[in-house]
């Protein structure tokens, strides 16, 4: 291994590349790419992760059954990347959620102490973040395992922290609508991000949808964003990272123009489209065989779609109003 000179050809010290005043102010540059594979990135992603989080606990157990995720992924030439999942999670057949997005998302679109809705919550990243960022925190997932799993990990991550996260298990077509029943609630930002289809089996549930039609998936996809929409107040953000999944023959289902038309349809507009640039990890020895059989691209990106609901400078304003002073 080479060490990398402190000096260029002419004697002068190298400094390090500046990151902006952008980057200081927002974390990172409020711009349409995010790239999960910078420094600043993963020594973040690091930072979170030596909390303790392990978002795939809970779940290896359930995407094992069927057994036919990873190998139908390298046959459509595509894979649940879920925002950056780090290499021993693809090696395990789970993909998790990246901690930096989550970081992001709700410093970018949820007030400071705000309610946050997740309709898919799956591992326990998106709860855990909110906790430390002070963020409250709802989210629902169709297995009793996953939520068992989840809330040790917010027993071991979270300890000490004000607002602990909320989850609950059950269908999310039912949890929204009963959530009004239960008590007053608004929630500040929507934030999720959905199951790919049949990608990745989570369950054995008629109700899961990964375990639904194309037809019935849609049906049941388009309700609960519906429902969602609902329980979000008026002047406010919604952020789903999705990716698109090929049907059997190889062809795109375009999952993200389905759930913009379910945003559409619910009565938001589309405010953002990010694309989030992700980790290659074993992409190159997963590519090669459905390049070769079909010339499928390697998928190594990501779609982060905000919507807003209601006026977005009001949604922005309320946003900036709820940040904590300076010390």
């Amino acid at each position: 291994m080479i060490d990398k000179p402190d000096n260029d050809l002419w004697g002068k010290p190298i400094a390090p590349p500046s990151r902006g005043p952008l980057a200081d102010r927002f974390l990172m540059p409020p711009f349409s790419v995010l790239n999960a594979r910078e420094g600043d990135w993963q020594e973040r992603k690091r930072a979170w992760i030596a909390l303790g989080i392990e978002s795939e606990v809970g779940r290896a157990g359930a995407l094992m059954m069927s057994n036919q995720s990873g190998l139908l992924a390298i046959q459509r030439g595509t894979e649940k990347t879920d925002a950056a999942a780090d290499d021993s999670a693809l090696a395990s057949g789970t993909s998790i959620f990246d901690p930096v997005l989550c970081e992001l998302a709700y410093r970018w679109f949820c007030p400071h102490g705000g309610q946050v809705l997740d309709p898919f919550c799956g591992g326990s990243v998106r709860g855990v973040v909110a906790a430390h960022m002070e963020r409250r925190y709802w989210g629902c997932d169709l297995r009793q395992e996953q939520v068992d799993a989840n809330y040790a990990q917010a027993k071991k991550c979270c300890a000490g922290e004000r607002l602990q996260p909320q989850w609950v298990c059950g269908d999310a077509r039912n949890e929204l609508a009963q959530l009004a029943d239960h008590a007053p609630f608004g929630c500040d930002f929507v934030f999720s991000c959905p199951p790919y289809f049949d990608l990745e089996v989570y369950s054995d549930l008629p109700t899961d949808l990964s375990n639904m039609t194309w037809s019935h998936f849609c049906a049941a996809y388009y309700d609960i964003v519906q429902l969602a929409g609902m329980r979000l107040k008026n002047n406010r953000f919604a952020c789903f990272v999705v990716g698109d999944v090929r049907d059997k023959d190889g062809a795109y289902r375009n999952l993200p123009g389905v759930t913009i038309a379910a945003f559409l349809r619910a009565g938001f507009a589309l405010h953002n489209e990010a694309i989030l640039v992700t980790s290659v990890g074993t992409l190159p020895i997963r590519a090669e065989a459905a390049f070769k059989a079909a010339r499928k691209l390697g998928k190594t990106h990501q779609n982060m779609l905000v919507f807003v609901k209601g006026s977005a400078e009001r949604a922005a304003a309320q946003i900036a109003m709820c940040e904590p002073k300076p010390k």
